[in-house]
């Protein structure tokens, strides 16, 4: 079924589209970063969300562990 509205995916962040193409939920991520779900909810809401640099350390060590892909902070977020 074709999901008309896009409910539920509208104004996704980069960040969220890279953990939907790679099929990792973010619970995954928050349990591997040891950072709460609710952080990264926020994150994966709109790119005006940014971590800051200890958060973003650990999530970006997490999808590196998780995906084997070399991320970096540039690639979701901006400065």
């Amino acid at each position: 079924m074709v999901n008309w509205f896009n409910l539920g995916k509208r104004n996704r962040s980069k960040f969220a589209r890279f953990l939907d193409k790679h099929g990792i939920t973010q619970q995954d991520v928050a349990n591997k970063a040891g950072v709460s779900k609710s952080t990264i909810s926020r994150l994966c809401q709109s790119d005006k969300f940014s971590p800051t640099i200890k958060t973003a350390s650990k999530i970006i060590k997490a999808l590196r562990q998780l995906t084997k892909k070399d991320v970096d902070y540039d690639d979701f977020w901006t400065m």
